[in-house]
């Protein structure tokens, strides 16, 4: 048993009937959980309060990773129409959607920063076939993560010197910034590593690996309170202390695709893997958690 999870912490599967679920996000206001069945495009959500769950939005362009604004607004990534995009009460409107006159590959994953800056994860994965985007060439030479400035609304790269990055977490006190690599999931020998950057500014300095998950590969996460980082991987959820060392692997009896804390005291912790989401209860909440208006 670890401290990590509540005495009496069982995994359990809330919805299922997705073919690869991605991207979840837990919606306070409504006590709900809204995420992504990305191949099947399609947005599907639960009321947790009656269990009741079913799609949220179809037709929506293979959206990937999502999470809270600081209005409250959810702010998602496109991977069909290669752009963020926000979601306020079921209006959808770009937020950016090119750099320097170019599209972006496929964005993947997105988290705000607490001084409203957007920050995304633009791998290949929405252009390399039709089954979760469409099937086109990149408009530039690389796969970046950018920053988008609260005030300019203009995207700059931020980091540009991953194969793949894909998941993003920001520590506690946001001085750094954890992104990991799933090149490996698509380029035999390709790195399969989670890296953190220093933040200076707008800027990241100082690239690293952080640590590697015991199978498969990191691909969403969340970092907590106390600095530790909560990871997807294949057939579990492993957690990191904050100098990278594995504390405790959550067996889940399918991929872990990307995770997010939420639930009326913020520790219950769900996971988008596969087919299906589960919960269970932790001990700890998410180290940038933010509420709907």
């Amino acid at each position: 048993m670890t401290d990590l999870l509540a005495a009496d912490a069982t995994l359990e599967k809330l919805a299922t009937g997705a073919t690869w679920a991605e991207g979840p996000v837990y919606l306070p206001r409504t006590d709900a959980v809204r995420w992504s069945d990305v191949r099947s495009d399609r947005i599907l959500q639960i009321d947790l309060g009656t269990g009741e769950a079913g799609v949220y939005a179809e037709g929506v362009e293979y959206t990937n990773g999502r999470t809270l604004d600081l209005d409250g607004s959810v702010v998602q990534c496109s991977q069909g129409r290669r752009r963020i995009e926000r979601d306020r009460d079921g209006t959808v409107t770009a937020v950016v959607s090119t750099w320097e006159g170019g599209r972006f590959n496929s964005p993947n994953d997105v988290i705000v920063a607490d001084d409203g800056a957007i920050w995304f994860s633009d791998p290949p994965y929405g252009i390399l076939t039709d089954d979760e985007g469409h099937a086109s060439r990149s408009d530039y030479d690389g796969c970046y993560v950018f920053r988008v400035d609260p005030v300019t609304g203009v995207a700059t790269p931020v980091i540009t010197d991953m194969v793949h990055p894909n998941g993003l977490a920001f520590s506690p006190d946001g001085s750094l910034l954890y992104v990991s690599d799933t090149a490996a999931a698509a380029i035999p020998g390709g790195p399969s590593h989670i890296r953190v950057y220093d933040i200076a500014g707008a800027e990241c300095l100082n690239g690293r690996v952080f640590a590697h998950v015991t199978q498969g590969v990191s691909d969403g996460f969340r970092v907590d309170v106390e600095g530790r980082l909560w990871s997807s991987s294949d057939g579990a959820v492993e957690v990191f202390d904050s100098a990278g060392t594995l504390r405790h692997r959550i067996p889940v009896p399918e991929t872990v695709a990307n995770v997010c804390f939420g639930g009326p005291e913020g520790a219950d912790l769900f996971i988008a893997a596969t087919s299906s989401l589960y919960r269970i209860r932790t001990t700890t909440r998410d180290a940038h958690a933010r509420s709907e208006h």
